[in-house]
């Protein structure tokens, strides 16, 4: 009783200040980046098929010690009742890209239109409006389901990491068949090149070498210790590791992109503005789905976070291939990282504080 007390105690207090911490980690990254720009390009330079290796080792000690606390048996458990996975897979399919290409035209092609003049070279020398190009970067997000990054948000909502695991897992899978059809339909571009390989490493990486790792420690630390000593002592120690990481992922990943923000801060709001309401569209659409299939808290608020967030590291390798490094559409998928983080905790907040509804 006394450990769960201090597990409950010490996820509040991160609760309290992770937002202060995502800010100024945010802002160091984008100074870092403006200072020493060649640091920035150097370090990025290290990537195997678009995956940055210091972000992808940054993401690897944040994942593994959310896997080493999953109890397998919840895993198991979670694959029996299936609705939340269906729930997540319908509107993260169904809805999402759709409600995503409404909003982003509606605010970027019609609305802010006046605001976002210019036109940009694109791979092969044709010439696109620059909204359009920001509209392809927001679609590329909304086609992207639920980043690994969701296990921590399933898991300071104090939702069922088995289940969230699960989620993860399956709409990694779904991403390898369905990103590319209709990522290609919705640009309306008759071949898409997705890039396989970023996302197959990116779900070994992110997914399954943390999953793989922790089951194995998981199970012989607590055959050799005792699961009294894995849980007060080895999970004590671990907690601030994976925050910690969170962190520095956030500085590196800003530092990449610190002088595009800097120079460019109007067109960063307009854009933030549809990806925002998306956010939070589909958040609400997937927790009253929840309730109206009365699933339990634990699963309810997992789906919702699984079906609000997007798997930016996919979209800005994909943005990247396909429009170059400095377009429109890169840029709107790095404002995706941007308020990624921020709107996600928030909506932790709202899951923990509606936890009576359910």
């Amino acid at each position: 009783m006394e450990h769960v007390f201090h597990e409950e105690r010490r996820l509040s207090f991160f609760e309290r200040y992770l937002t202060a911490w995502v800010v100024a980690c945010i802002g160091l990254g984008i100074l870092l980046g403006k200072l020493f720009p060649q640091a920035a390009i150097m370090l990025d330079k290290f990537s195997v098929y678009q995956v940055s290796i210091p972000i992808a080792i940054c993401l690897f000690f944040m994942m593994y010690p959310i896997m080493v606390k999953i109890d397998f048996a919840e895993v198991i458990k979670a694959g029996r009742a299936p609705k939340p996975v269906i729930l997540t897979l319908f509107v993260n399919w169904c809805i999402k890209p759709f409600t995503m290409l409404a909003i982003a035209t509606f605010f970027l092609g019609v609305l802010f239109r006046g605001w976002l003049p210019g036109v940009e070279i694109v791979k092969g020398g044709g010439q696109v409006e620059l909204f359009r190009s920001y509209i392809a970067g927001c679609i590329l997000l909304g086609i992207a389901p639920c980043t690994a990054m969701v296990l921590i948000w399933g898991h300071l909502a104090r939702g069922n990491d088995g289940h969230t695991l699960v989620m993860v897992a399956i709409n990694s899978l779904t991403m390898l068949f369905l990103y590319a059809p209709l990522g290609g339909w919705l640009l309306g571009v008759n071949k898409m090149p997705i890039p396989w390989q970023t996302i197959v490493l990116s779900v070994v990486i992110y997914v399954g070498l943390p999953l793989f790792l922790g089951y194995h420690s998981r199970k012989s630390l607590i055959s050799k210790k005792g699961f009294k000593w894995f849980e007060e002592k080895f999970l004590h120690y671990l907690t601030p590791v994976s925050i910690g990481a969170l962190l520095i992922t956030l500085v590196l990943l800003f530092s990449f992109k610190g002088e595009l923000i800097i120079d460019q801060p109007q067109i960063i709001l307009l854009i933030a503005i549809p990806l925002f309401i998306q956010t939070c569209l589909i958040f609400a659409i997937s927790y009253g789905l929840a309730k109206w299939l009365k699933l339990p808290y634990r699963d309810a608020a997992p789906s919702a976070l699984v079906g609000a967030s997007n798997h930016f590291e996919v979209a800005i390798a994909t943005s990247t291939m396909l429009f170059g490094l400095s377009s429109g559409a890169s840029l709107a998928t790095v404002v995706g990282v941007l308020i990624e983080v921020p709107v996600m905790l928030m909506l932790v907040k709202i899951c923990v504080k509606t936890k009576g509804w359910f």
